[in-house]
């Protein structure tokens, strides 16, 4: 199976640097909804047979010009939401930012058992995302891509654990809004990393620099930040 994971378009939360993971969620920038139209153009070479997004608005927003452009309807699947930023919900202030990232590097390093304040493990981060993947894969024959928009931090934790990445190249990696992890495997002999883009899909000119995108820097650069 091919799994296309797609970060969101930009959210308000995104440029100002707020840990938005609660639902419904922010909706889309300006900017946001260029990346999200700029997405059926960058992926018109993939053999798509199936979007995903989540229960939170910017994932819906962001699916909907893909699934416009190939007809095919956006189907929601719980599981996928974004790592819950537990007691700093809404915060950018920099101990906030400073736990929620040193969490995700916790768990990249392999301690799941480690719980965010007023969050969840990592353990069960894993365990209800990778049953949201079961769920699809299940749905699904071998032989195309299947594309879930979804979350920076969610999807940077998932694919680091799942593909076995070293730690010290997870917690750098960087994920900017309509970035990509292509994933190739299955939830039961293992996930590969197959490609990794860091920038929108649309190209560098649709990243926004001046925007503090706590769940879209890397994880060591959130850390330092907050200390």
């Amino acid at each position: 199976m091919r799994l296309l994971l797609i970060r969101h378009g930009q959210t308000p939360c995104n440029a100002s640097g707020k840990l938005d993971t609660a639902y419904p969620g922010a909706g889309l920038t300006e900017l946001g909804l260029a990346q999200a139209a700029a997405v059926p153009a960058a992926l018109a070479d993939e053999r798509i047979i199936a979007i995903y997004a989540t229960p939170l608005r910017r994932t819906q927003l962001t699916a909907a010009p893909l699934a416009d452009a190939r007809r095919v309807e956006v189907q929601i699947r719980e599981g996928l939401e974004e790592i819950s930023a537990g007691d700093y919900e809404m915060r950018g202030d920099g101990h906030a930012v400073h736990m929620y990232a040193e969490c995700l590097a916790t768990w990249m390093r392999g301690d799941l058992d480690y719980t965010l304040s007023g969050g969840h493990s990592g353990n069960a981060f894993v365990s209800r995302y990778e049953g949201a993947i079961r769920r699809i894969v299940s749905d699904h024959d071998a032989t195309g891509s299947v594309v879930i928009f979804g979350h920076g931090a969610a999807i940077r934790v998932y694919t680091a654990v799942r593909a076995g990445l070293d730690p010290s190249v997870a917690v750098e990696l960087r994920i900017a809004n309509t970035g990509l992890a292509v994933l190739e495997g299955s939830p039961d002999a293992g996930w590969t990393l197959e490609r990794w883009t860091t920038v929108p899909l649309g190209g560098p000119e649709l990243q926004d620099a001046r925007a503090h995108d706590v769940t879209g820097e890397s994880v060591e650069e959130a850390v330092l930040e907050g200390d």
